[in-house]
């Protein structure tokens, strides 16, 4: 697990900067203005009504297909999958259809706030960005089925064309034509869903025409997604909430909240998705072999792993919010309003990291026991106490308001999980990992203490930019040996990893020579 986990985080954190360097090219020539705002509502929307389906349909297709491999084969597995193909194909020709139907509708219901020509402009931008649903829809499934086959490699490439793609089209966008972004967007998309076709044949998936909408194993599945799916759409209904109060709060406020928040979710994107994707399959097939006992031992290493890398990159985002928001964004059309706004998120986005990293994994072990009720229950929650934090606090804070609500829903659904996980399959260490969260935060505080008075001392003498990254560098180092010494097993276990790593590409060295 340690060895892919390690492989996708590096693809991952490639990837991110190239996603980086496109949030930065999109704030550059658009900063947060109606452009940029109907830009990202336009993406946003196929995003909504496909992504809570996508999720129910990847969390119900890695244990059902588990499930029938172990039972019926491999081939049996492959049809299952090539059926589930040509029925998500004509479910997405559907919603298609109804969104080209009712554009603007739809539009105004994502964005009460926009009108005159930022409206226009959304609804020529969704009428083309509609289309991604296909690629998104089969990209769900061919992920899972690579990852399912020992692939993590594969799908953790795909975020390279997309990124290329798209930076491309704001660049072309800005020199000839608005509608080349939607446009580039789509070709973006595409292309990660081309990406995999080639990878998914070498592991034995070859499509053919198969439809059977009785199947046993699509209803099953169906069963299993349905909370899923229900829980995932109240979510979006939530961030749906948050985008459209943002577009009320200020102008260029659904830029704002987009750029906080994706500065955050690189953390997220980085190390909680790079550790849950690795751990899913993992945990699914133990739940079907009833081996509760390593389920366990794997939540918790995970769950420790996710301690470890999320709590000092969150709290270096809070102590550093606005230097690190001007750095990557204060250039072209971003101004000073837009940074402050971008910090202000940020930061408030930041203090529930871990939170967002735990639900993630404890979710995940309900859905490897085909337990999707739960998840729904609790998110559900999350999500009513989220909607109503964000009228109240967004009253006082403004679109901070709005990342506090979600940091302190993600906290509370976290903690809800938490109980029920260990009624359900009983002690989970939770001493052993509060222990261990304590000394990663106290080293954490450590180190944010040492960046925060380097960050000021260093400018006396030199640049903002060489301040910041050496006040940042300074901070990974102190993290470094202070965690080092506080005696956490994940840590030993990371760095004999590494040791042995090194010693097997010597001997491989020596032999070859």
């Amino acid at each position: 697990m340690k060895k892919n986990t390690i492989i996708l985080i590096i693809l991952t954190i490639v990837s991110k900067l190239f996603g980086f360097v496109r949030e930065l090219t999109l704030s550059y020539y658009y900063g947060a203005s109606g452009i940029s705002d109907a830009y990202l509502i336009s993406l946003t929307i196929p995003s909504v009504i496909f992504s809570f389906v996508g999720t129910g349909l990847y969390t119900g297709y890695i244990p059902m297909y588990n499930k029938i491999q172990i039972n019926n084969g491999k081939d049996e597995a492959d049809q299952y999958t090539l059926n589930l193909i040509n029925v998500l194909i004509i479910f997405c020709t559907i919603i298609t259809v109804l969104v080209l139907i009712f554009t603007e509708p739809i539009v105004k219901m994502f964005a009460i706030g926009f009108e005159g020509d930022t409206l226009a402009l959304a609804v020529r931008f969704s009428r083309i960005s509609i289309f991604g649903i296909y690629f998104t829809a089969l990209m769900y499934v061919f992920n899972g089925y690579l990852r399912l086959h020992g692939d993590y490699v594969s799908p953790g490439l795909t975020g390279f064309p997309l990124n290329i793609i798209t930076i491309l089209a704001i660049f072309l966008s800005a020199k000839f034509d608005l509608m080349v972004l939607a446009i580039g967007s789509l070709i973006a998309i595409s292309s990660q869903f081309i990406m995999l076709i080639p990878f998914s044949r070498k592991k034995g998936l070859r499509y053919r025409f198969l439809l059977d909408l009785n199947d046993q194993n699509i209803r099953e599945m169906i069963i299993i997604a349905l909370p899923i799916i229900i829980g995932a759409s109240i979510d979006q209904v939530n961030n749906l909430i948050d985008k459209t109060m943002a577009s009320s709060i200020a102008v260029g406020g659904v830029s704002a909240l987009n750029y906080g928040s994706k500065l955050n979710g690189f953390i997220h994107g980085i190390f909680v998705s790079s550790i849950s994707t690795v751990m899913y399959p993992a945990i699914s097939k133990m739940a079907v072999e009833n081996n509760f006992k390593g389920m366990k031992a794997t939540i918790k290493e995970s769950i420790n792993m996710i301690s470890l890398l999320v709590a000092p990159a969150a709290l270096g985002c809070m102590v550093l919010a606005e230097p690190i928001v001007e750095f990557l964004f204060a250039r072209g059309a971003f101004d000073i309003e837009a940074k402050i706004m971008t910090a202000s998120v940020l930061f408030f986005y930041s203090v529930g990291s871990l939170g967002y990293g735990f639900r993630n994994i404890l979710s995940r072990a309900f859905y490897s026991m085909q337990d999707t009720k739960t998840p729904m229950i609790n998110g559900t929650i999350g999500v009513l106490i989220n909607i109503i934090l964000n009228f109240i606090l967004s009253r006082f804070m403004g679109l901070g308001g709005l990342a506090l609500a979600s940091s302190i829903s993600a906290i509370v659904t976290t903690i809800l999980l938490g109980i029920n996980l260990r009624n359900r399959i009983g002690r989970l260490g939770i001493k052993d990992m509060a222990i261990t969260l304590l000394k990663i935060l106290s080293a954490s505080g450590i180190m944010g203490i040492t960046v925060k008075l380097l960050f000021e001392f260093f400018q006396v003498y030199w640049s903002f930019k060489f301040s910041l990254l050496a006040s940042i560098g300074a901070g990974i180092i102190v993290y470094g040996f202070v965690i080092y010494y506080m005696k956490i097993q994940e840590v030993y276990s990371l760095i004999q990893d590494i040791k042995n790593k090194i010693k097997e590409l010597k001997t491989k060295k020596l032999s070859n020579f």
